[in-house]
This record gives structure tokens, C-alpha cells and sequence, in this order.
């Protein structure tokens, strides 16, 4: 989920905010994307912040895209916000993590002698000091539900 301040002045009337959420309902379903409702107009000016659903593997790819309809739409400069990634547990929601940390890996999995998952990772040992085990660990562990073990090649 990508947020956007698509009214970062405070600047757009009520009727014109209106007018930018039907047309971006209309932009988001010819790319498959989704909003999460809100009402804009009652939110204060400079925090008129939308909530796009966009699947991607490339959080910088889904920021211009949002950022880019939201534009079209409200003919503004929007702001782009926090990323917040909605997981099902699956092998592409863990590559959707690895690339919010700028990481590509590897990525298995295999159930434990109990039926569970455990998802391996195996990432370059150069990316493991740039970027903290712990973070990623933790990252992916609360995305994918399931025990995550990390290895380096």
C-alpha cells in the first residue's frame, strides 16, 4: 500500500477533491490497482492522504505509479508517504520485502517435522552488511507468518 498526499498545499476545494477520487477510481482500474475509501475533504489541508493497493515487486516502481495517477487525477504535485506492504504469506510478498531493502534473493520452502512452514533465504553476505539481519528477519518473519531462516552466499 502506497500513501499519497495528493493536496500537500491544502489548496483543492471539496468539489474538486471529489472530482479527483472519481477520476482516479477510473485510472486505478485500468492498471489494476485499488484505493482504500476515505473521506479527503475532511481531512486539514496538507494531510489529504490517500491509500493506493499496488502489487509490485518494485517499491520505487509503485511509488512513481501512485504518484503518477494521483497527478493526473487531482492535477497537483503529490507527496508520496509511507509503503506499507500487505501480505499473504507467499514467495513474491517475501521478494516484496527483500526489495524494500534494495535486496534480491533466493527464497525456498519446506515444512517442519510438525507441518509448518519455514522459509529460507539465502542473500549475498555484501547485503547482509549493508543492510541489518535482524531488520530483514523481522521484516519477513511478520510478513510471511512463518519461521524465516536467513543464510548468505
Amino acid at each position: 500500500m502506497v500513501r499519497v498526499n495528493v493536496d500537500p498545499t491544502g489548496a483543492l476545494a471539496d468539489a474538486r477533491l471529489r472530482e479527483g477520487m472519481a477520476t482516479l477510481r477510473g485510472l486505478l482500474a485500468g492498471v489494476g490497482a485499488d484505493l482504500v475509501d476515505n473521506d479527503l475533504g475532511a481531512r486539514p489541508g496538507g494531510r489529504r492522504d490517500l491509500e493506493l493497493l499496488i502489487a509490485c515487486e518494485d517499491v520505487e516502481a509503485a511509488k512513481k505509479k501512485a504518484i503518477d495517477l494521483c497527478a493526473k487525477a487531482f492535477d497537483t504535485a503529490p507527496v508520496s508517504g509511507v509503503v506499507t506492504f500487505i501480505s499473504r504469506g507467499t514467495d513474491d510478498d517475501a521478494h516484496g520485502v527483500l526489495s524494500a531493502f534494495g535486496l534480491t534473493g533466493e527464497v525456498t520452502r519446506r515444512l517442519d517435522d510438525d507441518g509448518f512452514d519455514i522459509v529460507d533465504v539465502t542473500l549475498r553476505e555484501a547485503d547482509l552488511g549493508r543492510v541489518p539481519e535482524s531488520r530483514i528477519h523481522t521484516a519477513l518473519e511478520a510478513s510471511l507468518n512463518c519461521e524465516v531462516h536467513i543464510r548468505s552466499t
